[in-house]
């Protein structure tokens, strides 16, 4: 029997190797050298003021919102159509999740969706750069100046992207990135805060470290925080990864229109938009959408792991999902997109290092499967 084909795969060099092991042998474990470096480097890259480095794009997003004074009996609107973090994130600082529907191409938050949510008790938008594809930001921070609401970027899956020149995650107020293992780069965990707003960095620092200033021997806080440090082996990782962020970029891009290629044509299936002018996605997954709904997608999902082609339902609406299905727990409006969309998807294996005969048995394979109906 054929192998099966992994949906993501880490990509891990000497380097990185090398980065982690110069991190034990100085005996500095946290709060040190190597998280400053990243946190520069990543700065630097974003093209903001500064950046902090947390444990996970979730904890980056909760600092984020707690930054921007969102807190109990707030409203925050953002997309039902991502990873349920993003929502988890806004009922953990007590606020509520509305959620707008999205835009049947780029799939992201739709200006118009986000505009009709607004009310009295929003007190922020959080826009996700679905996909690697970074969202209309343009247009929500219009929104956002015209009822004085924090913009947040959730930019988990876009590092590396960009819009109109300007990267992914200063967009908004405040970006966040996560470093998953499936992310562009990866810190094993982790996740990084950007903005040019130093207040609100200052902020997020020390309520990552139990609300202390920096690490010293000093253990009162100035305020409540939490345990939301990145340690130095992960930062280690991380800026290792960094130095080869445009060319993991580049293949990312290569394997999509790889894909693009084969995947034409095939009856039934929808491939993702084509890029609009001045956007420059970053490939986080390859999603493609299988018509017919949502019994339709899951026969092929099946037929393709008969096959060894492992499959991800990138995403299911998060107001389907038992958290969010109560009354109290989030507040919507009709999400017509969204639920379509969340019938039809599938991502695909994607990862570096895919080679031909990958890209070609994925798509053979997917060929089959779409025929059988």
């Amino acid at each position: 029997m054929t192998e099966p084909l992994p949906l993501a795969r880490p990509e891990i060099d000497d380097a990185d190797r090398a980065a982690v092991a110069a991190v034990l042998a100085s005996g500095t474990l946290s709060l040190g050298g190597r998280l400053v470096e990243f946190e520069r480097q990543m700065a630097q890259t974003c093209g903001v003021a500064g950046a902090v480095g947390v444990s996970s794009g979730t904890a980056g997003l909760i600092l984020a919102l707690e930054a921007l004074g969102v807190g109990p009996g707030d409203e925050v609107i953002t997309p039902s159509f991502t990873f349920v973090a993003t929502a988890n994130a806004v009922r953990l600082v007590g606020a509520l999740p509305v959620f707008a529907d999205i835009d049947p191409d780029t799939l992201d938050l739709a200006p118009a969706a986000a505009a009709a949510a607004v009310n009295p008790r929003t007190r922020a938008l959080l826009a996700v750069d679905v996909f690697g594809r970074p969202a209309p930001m343009d247009d929500l921070a219009e929104l956002a100046g015209q009822h004085d609401l924090g913009l947040l970027e959730d930019a988990c899956e876009a590092l590396g992207a960009s819009s109109r020149g300007r990267p992914a995650g200063s967009l908004g107020h405040v970006g966040v990135f996560g470093f998953y293992p499936n992310k562009i780069i990866t810190c094993g965990e982790g996740g990084m805060i950007v903005s040019d707003d130093e207040t609100l960095l200052d902020h997020c620092r020390r309520a990552r470290n139990h609300g202390r200033e920096g690490g010293g021997a000093d253990f009162a806080g100035d305020r409540p925080g939490h345990n939301f440090r990145l340690s130095e082996l992960q930062a280690a990782l991380g800026a290792s990864q960094l130095t080869r962020l445009a060319d993991r970029v580049a293949a990312r891009a290569r394997l999509a229109a790889a894909y693009n290629e084969r995947l034409t044509g095939l009856p039934g299936l929808r491939l993702p938009a084509p890029t609009k002018s001045g956007e420059e996605p970053a490939w986080f997954v390859y999603v493609v959408r299988v018509e017919g709904g949502a019994g339709r997608r899951d026969r092929v999902r099946e037929r393709l792991a008969g096959d060894g082609i492992p499959t991800g339902h990138y995403f299911p609406a998060i107001h389907r999902l038992p958290p969010y299905a109560t009354p109290d727990s989030c507040r919507r409006g009709p999400l017509p997109v969204t639920e379509r969309v969340a019938d039809e998807v599938v991502a695909l294996p994607f990862f570096p290092g895919m080679g031909e005969r990958d890209l070609d048995r994925v798509a053979d394979a997917l060929g089959r499967a779409l025929s059988r109906d």
